[in-house]
């Protein structure tokens, strides 16, 4: 299946999140779909990334060599840091069984990407290269463990993305307000309004 690429598909706030939010409505078997079923998509998601993710990669751009190639590496990276980022939030710290494979997966992608990181206030190198996107992918992921950041990982209720909260007092609900939260406040609407005709009509 082949997706435009839309603002509201970065939502996670990190590279790594809108990563692991490629895979749509995560537990519902029904309804399911991976927008990396084409390897394809792997190039256009991180051009567009390229923009979308532009603070957190300093203006560093995502290349990406061949899309068929560095899939296993990429998709790798998503799944274990999904399963260790949603377990985190459920449990309110990381679980350390799931680190090795986690771990793994960030080195494949770091080996593959041969570059310089991690100068001061360049933590993804040099702005004027590319840098390979499962190299940037892996970083963003490996950010992802600072306990400040554990701390305000999330998952929408409405679609289940994972998400970095930024807000003040740690309190949104949504991944999106415009999309999921505007979403859910029209379920709950049209749920009284049937409630209430429910009452009327008894």
């Amino acid at each position: 299946m082949t997706v435009a690429w839309t603002p509201h598909r970065f939502t996670g706030g990190l590279l790594a999140l809108d990563t692991a939010n490629t895979v749509v409505l995560r537990g519902d078997p029904e309804r399911t779909f991976d927008r990396f079923d084409d390897p394809g998509e792997i190039a256009r998601f991180a051009d567009a990334a390229s923009g979308f993710r532009a603070a957190e990669l300093g203006d560093r751009r995502l290349a990406v060599s061949s899309p068929v190639a560095i899939a296993p590496i990429v998709l790798s990276i998503r799944e274990t840091t999904d399963r260790l980022f949603r377990g985190a939030v459920s449990k309110g710290a990381v679980s350390t069984a799931d680190l090795p494979e986690f771990l793994r997966a960030c080195a494949d992608g770091l080996a593959a990407g041969r570059t310089e990181i991690g100068a001061p206030g360049r933590p993804f190198g040099d702005p004027a290269t590319p840098i390979a996107f499962e190299a940037a992918l892996a970083v963003s992921a490996l950010s992802l463990l600072r306990d400040d950041t554990v701390a305000r990982l999330r998952i929408c209720p409405n679609c289940t993305w994972l998400f970095v909260d930024r807000s003040r007092n740690s309190s949104r609900l949504w991944c999106d307000m415009a999309v999921c939260g505007n979403r859910q406040k029209a379920s709950r609407h049209y749920r009284r309004r049937m409630a209430a005709n429910e009452v009327r009509n008894a």
